[in-house]
């Protein structure tokens, strides 16, 4: 008996050659969309770390500069005992946060006025001034007002400069008056944050803990870190305003275009309200609630 092969019974080589190179085809469409998608989704996550780490250095710095030339005292303060008119040693309940130079506001109602410390005995906690009322002991001691150079200027001697910017007082609100610097270095491609209380010996050196972003590149067209405003009152410099301008590459190379991504946030204007205040109060000539640079600051300004 003869048994014959039906034409059905199984695929031709074209025909198999075909389906091979058609399958290939769309396997080849498939994973270049895989990679795509894939090169894609890493260029996504690139930029998004990078804007992160610019908006929080960014946040804070605009924070701090909006605080800085707040002055406080940390806590209740009273007179420790009767004070005369004329200069006077008194005690006080707490010496914290005060300096020689240091405008208090003392006693209340029709006595109250503010005096000068020309000097503070921590150990003691006694204050020396030149008081025009007499006070009864317990009665309040405060300070109010700004300091005039809470950004230091850069035209003081070891001031701000277009890569670091040097403030000071209480830029956390909560009554701890501290000293900050911020160094924009292209060469270890750091911004970093170097704070320390404001009566500190001195301010440590610079490690890469204190780094508050990575990556720093220099900014389109040389431009600085930091630039400034200022006003001249009495020969006094303040700074109305800060402009702050930081560039930043991805740590990756962007697996898409095959170069670094490089984004520049600028802040314009940004303004240190408390040394604003102190400048309006200088250009009416009101001077009582314009407080001076501490000496202790003074002192941790040079490099």
């Amino acid at each position: 008996m003869k048994i014959s092969l039906s034409e059905d019974a199984g695929f031709s080589l074209p025909e198999l050659l075909v389906s091979t190179i058609v399958l290939g085809a769309i396997l080849g469409v498939v994973t270049q969309l895989l990679l795509v998608t894939t090169n894609g989704q890493r260029t996504m996550w690139n930029r998004t770390q990078m804007h992160s780490g610019v908006r929080g250095a960014i946040e804070l710095l605009q924070q701090e500069v909006g605080q800085a030339g707040l002055v406080a005292l940390p806590g209740t303060v009273t007179l420790g005992a009767d004070v005369g008119i004329g200069a006077q040693t008194v005690a006080v309940s707490s010496t914290a946060g005060m300096f020689v130079g240091a405008k208090l506001v003392v006693g209340t109602g029709d006595t109250q006025e503010t005096v000068a410390l020309t000097a503070v005995v921590t150990a003691g906690h006694q204050v020396t001034a030149t008081f025009v009322q007499a006070h009864l002991a317990g009665a309040p001691v405060d300070i109010a007002g700004g300091f005039a150079q809470g950004i230091v200027p850069p035209t003081m001697m070891d001031g701000s400069t277009g890569t670091v910017l040097k403030l000071f007082g209480d830029v956390n609100g909560d009554e701890a008056m501290v000293y900050v610097e911020y160094t924009c270095d292209t060469v270890t491609r750091r911004l970093s944050r170097n704070m320390v209380a404001w009566d500190a010996a001195a301010k440590p050196a610079l490690t890469p803990a204190q780094a508050l972003l990575g990556n720093v590149v220099a900014n389109p067209g040389g431009a600085p870190c930091f630039s400034y405003q200022t006003e001249v009152v009495a020969g006094d410099t303040y700074v109305t305003a800060v402009a702050i301008t930081l560039s930043v590459q991805t740590q990756e190379i962007d697996p898409m275009t095959r170069q670094f991504q490089i984004e520049t946030k600028t802040l314009l204007n940004v303004s240190p309200r408390n040394v604003f205040h102190a400048w309006q109060m200088a250009s009416m000539q009101e001077t009582n609630r314009i407080q001076p640079m501490p000496p202790s600051i003074l002192a941790l300004l040079p490099s």
